[in-house]
C-alpha cells in the first residue's frame, strides 16, 4: 500500500522503487519470510494458499531483482543478457531451492493451477503488464482479486480494446493462449474471453455484439517493456 498506487483511472498502477530501496531492510525481512517456508509447509497449505504464496512471492522477487540494479535500470529485460534473460536468473531461494522466477511462473503455477487469470496477478515490472495490486493476495480474496485484475485489464483500452473493426489486445493472450483455451469457466478458444468481457472492450453495444459473436479478427498489440516506475 505503501509504494504501489494506482493511476487515476484504476486500471493501471505505478510503482515507487526508490521508496522501495529506502525500505529495503524491512522488505528483505518479507522476501525472507517466503524463502523459511519449506517443502514440507507449502504441501501442507491448501491449493488456494499455495497459489497466493507462489503469486505474492514472484511479484515481491520482481520487485527484487529490479531494486539489485535500481535506479540505474530502464526495464526488466536490463537484467538479462544475450545468453540468459532476467527470467531465466537464479537469484533468491524459495521451497529450499535456489531458483529464478521462470520456475515460479512456469514450472509451478502453470502446470498445476490451471488458473489462466494469474497472467493478470503475476507482475513483470513492465507498462504493458497488468497492473501490479497495493495489497497482496490472500486465500479468502483469491477469487474476487483475479477477477478484480481481469476486469481492470479488459477495461483498459490501452491494453485491450475494439477499434477500427477488430480486436486489439495483448500479446498476454498470444503468448499463454493454450492457457486460456483449457476449458476454465466454459473457456474453450481465447475467443471465448474477449466475449465474456466484451462490455469492458468497448462501449458501444453493436460492437459488443460482434465480440460476443466471435467473428471479429484479432491483432495483438505491442508491448511496452519500460519500467513501472512511478518516478518516471
Amino acid at each position: 500500500k505503501k509504494h504501489v498506487k494506482w493511476l487515476p483511472d484504476n486500471k493501471q498502477s505505478r510503482v515507487n522503487y526508490k521508496g522501495f530501496a529506502a525500505d529495503r531492510a524491512e522488505f528483505k525481512k518479507v522476501l525472507d519470510d517466503f524463502s523459511e517456508v519449506s517443502p514440507q509447509q507449502f504441501g501442507a497449505f491448501s491449493k488456494d494458499q499455495q497459489l497466493v504464496f507462489l503469486i505474492n512471492a514472484y511479484n515481491a522477487l520482481t520487485i527484487e531483482h529490479i531494486l539489485s540494479k535500481y535506479p540505474n535500470i530502464k526495464s526488466i529485460k536490463d537484467l538479462g543478457s544475450l545468453v540468459q534473460s532476467a527470467w531465466k536468473k537464479k537469484f533468491f531461494t524459495l521451497l529450499g531451492q535456489e531458483q529464478h522466477l521462470d520456475w515460479i511462473e512456469h514450472e509451478q503455477i502453470r502446470p498445476k493451477y490451471q488458473e489462466p487469470r494469474i497472467h493478470v496477478a503475476l507482475v513483470c515490472a513492465a507498462v504493458s503488464c497488468p497492473a501490479l495490486r497495493p495489497d497482496a493476495y490472500t486465500p479468502a480474496k483469491l477469487e474476487a482479486q483475479l477477477e478484480d485484475g481481469m476486469v481492470r485489464f479488459m477495461s483498459d483500452r490501452t491494453r485491450n480494446k475494439f477499434a477500427d473493426g477488430k480486436l486489439q489486445v495483448s500479446s498476454i493472450f498470444k503468448w499463454f493462449k493454450e492457457d486460456f483455451e483449457k476449458g476454465y469457466k466454459g473457456f474453450g478458444k481465447v475467443e471465448d474471453v474477449f466475449a465474456k468481457y466484451a462490455d469492458k472492450l468497448s462501449d458501444n453495444p453493436e460492437d459488443q455484439a460482434k465480440i460476443r459473436a466471435k467473428t471479429v479478427s484479432i491483432s495483438h498489440l505491442d508491448y511496452d517493456w519500460s519500467l513501472n516506475d512511478a518516478g518516471r
